[in-house]
């Protein structure tokens, strides 16, 4: 099947309903004016550990950027906040299409915690986030509707609630509870975990 040959929604179902779970990096930022803004995204990542990176895209609908794009050209940085169960529902709320002067935080009822590193807050009840600096973003080439955005961010710093660390560092994920992105409106949770050791 030619993507060239059917349509971008159609493109897009088959995509996000093939590739799943998606983990969800709820990135929040700030515009030069010091409005806040929060918004989940799918398209996201960990790109390396040596040093810590992290990526995540955004498309451009009707070839304009979103808010969360313009915040990290603008400021070069951005914070990842992981998405559990426990905030499913805010998660969601923030991905409502609002004005650039309406603060995401209060819309989805979480609350805004300062930054180590960076000027955006971060998700106070998010048990992991990640202050990042931006270090390179990439337009993708031949879009029909607006494209996508690539943005490759350095972890600076590390904000992880003790509920969720084991020993070594380790993160527990019966305490974590994850949420993934599936298809349409579908989440998911962890479910059943299995292990399987790597050959020597």
């Amino acid at each position: 099947m030619d993507p060239l040959n059917i349509s971008q929604s159609e493109v897009y179902k088959i995509l996000s309903g093939s590739v799943i779970p998606r983990p969800i990096g709820w990135v929040s930022t700030i515009s030069e004016n010091g409005v806040p803004n929060l918004a989940p995204f799918s398209f996201f990542n960990v790109v390396g550990e040596d040093p810590p990176h992290v990526m995540f895209s955004t498309v451009r609908p009707g070839d304009s950027n979103k808010d969360t794009l313009n915040n990290v050209l603008t400021t070069k940085q951005f914070v990842v906040n992981m998405a559990t169960e426990d905030l499913a529902e805010a998660v969601n709320n923030s991905s409502a299409s609002l004005p650039p002067d309406i603060n995401e935080f209060d819309y989805a009822g979480v609350t805004q915690a300062p930054c180590s590193k960076v000027k955006a807050p971060r998700v106070l009840e998010s048990p992991i986030s990640f202050e990042c600096e931006l270090v390179h973003h990439y337009s993708l080439e031949g879009h029909k509707h607006g494209g996508a955005t690539i943005m490759i961010g350095r972890v600076v710093m590390f904000h992880i609630d003790e509920s969720v660390l084991l020993d070594n560092y380790k993160i527990n994920p019966e305490t974590y509870r994850p949420i993934a992105r599936l298809a349409g409106s579908n989440y998911a949770k962890l479910g059943e975990i299995f292990s399987i050791k790597r050959p020597q």
